[in-house]
């Protein structure tokens, strides 16, 4: 809240924020503005909003204007930890004569219908801009070595730049930023469990400083306008596509090249199939929660483009394949697996659908265990007659055939696997099942910052006085660096290299406040650090 507080006024826009975080006289000097008529802009959570004080605070006021953000919150399924968005309501019961404006960056049509009942903006109009965010390369693979595979992935692809990393639970968090530390990278962490006073400071310390990275569960994040977040990694899965398409929103919003990552297993639909049953809301809104990790799940098993299968997801439609993620950039092969999905299927039948991936795979492959014999599953005729594959081929068909619709994971211990309708035709040889390899893809091209042609013409030694300048001035007014300018306003400085403020003027990013404040100041580096020319 403090940041986009902070953003408002490099704008030259009168703008405060009443939060848990002021002390008590910032709290009395921010109401005295309020009253005063003297703020443009009031930021103030839903939690604090609710309350008795604030609301007779604000009808004491002339309001123009409730603009509620993240209003994806509304919605009956996710975001349980902010229950006050849905008695928001009490807006329209109470100041019945401001107008009220509803923003999220993803809601599908489901949602966008909840939000409007909860409220009660049964006749709003609705406008829609594209979902689709070109700059963001999204990549998805089978969870293996989870700390090895993303210490590489950083490491070759954004190594001394920010990042996060979203873990599924506070120790998965913990756990992760030790491992990463231990490895050399500049890392923080994130979660319910750690003190307000600690959250903020690490909050804080991500925004300011450049090349940090966070590992946080999903309650990190949301209103995080930081520009230049090279990458969003989820070490653990999302419970629905808006959810991960609002989680990876925050990489790459200057618009440069960014990478939203994900590394998944089994075992991450077990455990959250495990938290919607434990929840508290009704059989309706579990029915949609399971429908959603279900369509999360087909996501992940997908070969198709990741763009189009979102967008589509969301409403939209892309006419062609993206070229930016990895099934267009390393398109998977794909193979007739109709007899091994046969065996799996057969597998889970005759073994009574008591059993979870792992056990299944070691008695199509012939384990001859205590465990196996204790039931007496050696006898059957399934037994071992899956030796010509791998281990790793088998977990790879049972994966896909539970993302494809064939098999449904059960909430026991086990992670019990079923047969659902879906899988009767193949059963009965009457549908073939192709089924994407499970091999390694080749390595990726690099993300770039810039392409070549900019490299080519951006010098590094103009960049750091660029950078080291918005660094300066960003500390002097105890900001984060890019509310002062984002990277593209600076790579497009450097690439034009304006000599005058009427061409400072026209940079991305630069509006008359900010061209008052910092044209002369950046005018001044550009000339500093101008290439000598050459007399022949």
């Amino acid at each position: 809240m403090q940041d986009q507080v902070d953003t408002m006024r490099q704008a030259g826009i009168a703008a405060a924020c009443l939060n848990s975080t002021l002390q008590p006289h910032e709290v009395r000097e921010t109401k005295a503005q309020l009253l005063a008529g003297q703020l443009d802009l009031l930021y103030v959570a839903p939690e604090r909003l609710m309350l008795r004080e604030t609301l007779s605070l604000l009808e004491r006021v002339p309001l123009s204007l409730f603009a509620i953000d993240e209003a994806h919150c509304v919605s009956h399924w996710g975001h349980d930890f902010r229950p006050e968005y849905r008695e928001l309501s009490v807006l329209h019961n109470r100041f019945h004569d401001v107008p009220r404006i509803a923003l999220t960056a993803t809601a599908d049509q489901a949602t966008r219908d909840e939000i409007k009942t909860g409220l009660v903006l049964t006749n709003a109009r609705t406008f829609m801009s594209g979902f689709d965010r070109p700059n963001i390369r999204y990549h998805v693979s089978p969870k293996k070595n989870a700390h090895t595979q993303l210490r590489n992935f950083i490491h070759q692809e954004h190594l001394n730049e920010a990042g996060i990393v979203y873990c599924l639970s506070r120790k998965r968090t913990e756990d992760t930023a030790d491992y990463l530390l231990k490895e050399g990278f500049s890392v923080l962490r994130y979660h319910a469990g750690m003190s307000l006073e600690a959250r903020a400071a690490n909050q804080n310390t991500f925004l300011y400083e450049e090349g940090i990275i966070i590992c946080a569960t999903v309650a990190f994040g949301m209103g995080i306008d930081k520009s230049n977040v090279r990458f969003v990694a989820h070490l653990g899965f999302p419970r629905s596509i808006e959810a991960y398409y609002q989680e990876t929103g925050r990489a790459g919003r200057d618009g440069l090249p960014a990478d939203a990552w994900m590394i998944y297993g089994l075992q991450d639909v077990i455990a959250l199939r495990k938290m919607i049953e434990a929840g508290n809301g009704s059989s309706k809104r579990k029915l949609i929660e399971d429908t959603k990790l279900d369509a999360m799940l087909e996501y992940c098993e997908d070969t198709c483009c990741r763009r189009q299968k979102l967008l589509n997801h969301l409403g939209e439609t892309l006419t062609r394949p993206c070229g930016n993620c990895d099934n267009c950039l390393c398109p998977a092969e794909i193979w007739d697996a109709t007899e091994p999905v046969q065996k799996a299927l057969s597998c889970v039948y005759r073994t009574g659908q008591r059993f979870g991936a792992n056990y299944l795979t070691d008695v199509l492959l012939g384990k001859d265990n205590q465990r196996i014999r204790s039931f007496g599953h050696h006898k059957l005729s399934i037994f071992g007659i899956g030796k010509k594959l791998t281990v790793s081929t088998w977990r790879s068909i049972f994966r896909q055939l539970i993302g494809k619709g064939f098999l449904r994971v059960e909430t026991d211990t086990y992670g019990s696997l079923f047969l659902t309708e879906k899988s009767r035709p193949v059963l009965r040889s009457e549908k073939i099942v192709e089924l994407k390899c499970e091999k390694q893809k080749g390595k990726q091209k690099k993300t770039a910052r810039f392409t070549e042609t900019d490299t080519e013409r951006i010098e590094d030694k103009l960049w750091e006085a660029l950078t080291a300048k918005r660094q300066e001035l960003a500390q002097s007014q105890r900001v984060p660096p890019y509310v002062v300018f984002h990277d593209n306003s600076l790579r497009e400085m450097a690439i034009r290299q304006p000599k005058t403020l009427a061409d400072f003027s026209t940079i991305t990013g630069v509006g008359a406040k900010k061209l008052q404040r910092y044209g002369s100041i950046f005018l001044s580096v550009l000339r500093d650090n101008e290439k000598p020319e050459i007399l022949n």
